[in-house]
């Protein structure tokens, strides 16, 4: 079941949205505001962002900007009621997979989620690697990180980097090797996205004294471990 963020601000649209998308298959966590809608995009993972873009404390534009900063391959799609084009070409330019104007059917906004959803899946397989390093283990098929403090739910990404840098341990990997290949990418959202995932796996990582990662000033990262 595919997951979609929505954030809407109207209450009573939301609602009715909400039950649309259920029905139709979809698991839906819905928010009133961008904040909330980006702190949960921090502890949870979802498949599509649908974002209105007038909304309180944090618009959808903002929201969006912060979004590809963090998960360069979110698709999202905006939601207005403004049919400017002017706002339309700010939304595209943001890497908006698409922008829906109110009001609009329902069974229209489901099935350019799902086309969106089938362009941006992917073909890979997850690996079925299980890694362990000091007193963690890393399950790459199940998006897991363990360790007997508790257990950790990674995103694919954050998986991803994990199992890169157990696979090079203690040597230093460039910047542009890390973004090319995980993020397919070296430019400069990409590299603020890389900073984050590092500062979030140095503190899913905090519990094992042996290990750490080190910014190497000018080049990169280092994955030091003194595991025998």
């Amino acid at each position: 079941m595919k997951h979609i963020l929505l954030a809407e601000d109207d209450l009573d649209f939301a609602g009715i949205l909400k039950q649309y998308l259920e029905l139709a298959g979809f698991q839906v966590t819905w928010m009133s505001n961008g904040l909330e809608a980006l702190k949960f995009l921090n502890s949870d993972r979802v498949d599509i962002c649908v974002l209105d873009v007038m909304m309180p404390v944090m618009d959808g534009f903002t929201l969006a900007a912060e979004v590809i900063n963090i998960f360069p391959d979110m698709p999202f799609v905006f939601l207005t009621a403004r049919n400017q084009k002017e706002d339309k070409l700010k939304g595209l330019k943001l890497g908006a997979d698409d922008y829906v104007v109110k009001p609009f059917e329902a069974d229209e906004l489901v099935l350019r989620i799902r086309n969106i959803l089938k362009r941006t899946e992917t073909t890979f397989v997850p690996a079925t690697e299980v890694i362990t390093a000091g007193s963690y283990t890393l399950d790459r098929s199940r998006l897991l990180l363990l360790h007997d403090l508790g257990n950790t739910r990674l995103t694919e990404k954050e998986a991803e980097l994990l199992l890169y840098f157990c696979k090079h341990q203690n040597r230093v990997l460039k910047r542009e090797e890390l973004l090319l290949q995980i993020w397919k990418s070296d430019d400069y959202f990409s590299g603020r996205s890389l900073d984050v995932f590092v500062s979030k796996l140095r503190k899913y990582l905090s519990a094992e004294p042996r290990i750490s990662i080190e910014t190497i000033r000018g080049s990169g990262f280092e994955f030091k471990t003194s595991i025998d």
